[in-house]
């Protein structure tokens, strides 16, 4: 009964542990918290990769298949990413607390964890919360800066909005079908009943907070201007996975009969999230909010492998999560290590960096060059194939739209590789010291980049292999 349950069962054993390790070591000795939180998630994900780790539990509604094992996977990667560049941001700001930051972000991973297993409405919006109430904490964690506390605010109250909401569409799910699982049945006919569009509009709504699709992105660039960096790099990326997670199985378990009706929904959506999203990060002078709104985009991009409505297209809504990953957590560690040298997120801070700093910049623009979807890194076949998807789909002036916005997109990006390679202007010219976690991190990140945009395949399987668990029939593939 408990072997689905082995990665969760690992973490909570881990959490305990470091636990009880941050209470008895010495004030000034707690850097190794990050190394030993790091290793544990090192050790959890090389348990994944076991056969052993698969099934279901209580009566189906905790299903452990390949795509909650893949998506755990990259939750993985994620944390550890952001526990890497973290380590010597906590030993300088957060003297006597990293314990509680490192708890925070384990608590948070172990909800993500249980919200991709959950086939039921009620264990879903457990795991939500269990992932949702740490991420309010830790974007306050900084309380000596009032922005920081502005964005835990913003995020707080968003985040009890879409509680609110997920609980009235599962109260209206459940009056509509008399049950609040969706593993017992694929077509829930009574969901065609007005009632039941009204659950599946107001879920929709709750899940598009979760996962900051328009109009539900308010809470973005203030929250990500104010956290501390390297969270910020996790919480642009784990739990926007998450929210699409469940999306996407809750839409293509439960609701594939209606794929008309939510398939209309998701593309109305992508379409004014990508909109809103390149248009707004147009203006930004700020690093992170130019990021926060450039991520606000690529959440649209991602909600086209789910308007789509083919297997084919959540594929590569995988694919997609896997170079957003390495792309967007890159690009926040970059900006981490300039703030720390500069004291400053303004573009301005960039200018002239490969003289201060050639490994930052260049890494920087591969980020950048990623994320824009330029041949030959990996942002590019993660457009390219999502926009094939929705072409496959039949909304060519959606993927003609996305192709637009993505020119809107090179000038932002384009504009940061300008003030570090190519503007004179009157910044800083002394040589930037990179400490070494994120050193390590940012080089993580790079590789992954640069190697998988020459080598695709790789990801391309593993997104196939994560999808095999949807019965859906591929049009395109097959």
């Amino acid at each position: 009964m408990f072997k689905p349950l082995t990665l969760e069962i690992a973490l909570t054993v881990g959490m305990f542990g470091i636990f009880l390790l941050d209470l008895f070591l010495d004030r000034h000795k707690k850097r190794v918290l990050g190394i030993f939180t790091l290793l544990l998630l090192i050790v959890i994900l090389g348990i994944s990769i076991s056969k052993s780790v698969y099934g279901t539990a209580f009566s189906g509604t905790f299903v452990s298949d390949s795509f909650a094992v893949t998506l755990k996977q990259l939750f993985l990667i994620a944390t550890g990413l952001a526990v890497l560049g973290s380590i010597s941001h906590t030993e300088k700001l957060l003297i006597g607390r990293e314990g509680e930051y490192y708890l925070l972000l384990l608590f948070s991973l172990l909800g993500m964890m249980i919200t991709v297993s959950a086939r039921e409405l009620l264990l879903l919006f457990v795991g939500f919360e269990l992932m949702s109430i740490p991420l309010y904490v830790l974007s306050g964690f900084d309380k000596g800066n009032p922005r920081s506390v502005e964005g835990a605010l913003k995020i707080f109250l968003f985040g009890t909005v879409s509680s609110a909401l997920l609980l009235l569409g599962i109260g209206i799910f459940f009056a509509a079908t008399g049950t609040t699982a969706w593993h017992t049945t694929r077509a829930l006919d009574e969901l065609n009943d007005p009632l039941g569009t009204l659950a599946l509009i107001i879920l929709l709504a709750g899940f598009g907070f979760k996962i900051a699709a328009f109009p539900f992105q308010f809470w973005v660039p203030d929250t990500y201007e104010g956290a501390p960096t390297p969270f910020v790099a996790f919480l642009s990326v784990a739990p926007k996975v998450a929210g699409f997670g469940i999306l996407f199985r809750f839409f293509f378990e439960a609701l594939e009969p209606l794929a008309s009706t939510w398939t209309l929904y998701a593309i109305w959506l992508a379409a004014l999230t990508m909109i809103v999203g390149n248009l707004l990060a147009l203006p930004q002078r700020n690093i992170k909010r130019l990021l926060a709104y450039s991520g606000i985009a690529h959440i649209g991009y991602m909600l086209l492998g789910l308007a789509s409505g083919s297997k084919f297209g959540l594929e590569m809504s995988v694919f997609y999560f896997v170079a957003y990953l390495f792309s967007n957590m890159g690009a926040f560690l970059v900006a981490e290590a300039v703030h720390r040298a500069t004291g400053s997120d303004d573009l301005d801070s960039y200018t002239r960096l490969y003289r201060r700093a050639p490994f930052l910049s260049l890494a920087m623009l591969v980020f950048l060059l990623s994320l824009g979807g330029i041949p030959f890194v990996i942002g590019f076949w993660a457009k390219l194939y999502i926009f094939l998807a929705a072409a496959e789909a039949g909304y060519i002036f959606i993927v003609l739209l996305g192709a637009l916005l993505t020119v809107v997109a090179l000038f932002y990006y384009l504009n940061v590789a300008r003030k570090m390679y190519i503007d004179e202007g009157s910044g800083e010219n002394s040589f930037i010291s990179l400490p070494f976690d994120l050193s390590i991190s940012i080089g993580i990140c790079t590789l992954a980049v640069v190697l998988l945009g020459l080598y695709p395949k790789g990801i391309v399987w593993i997104a196939i292999k994560a999808i095999s668990a949807f019965g859906q029939s591929n049009p395109i593939i097959h």
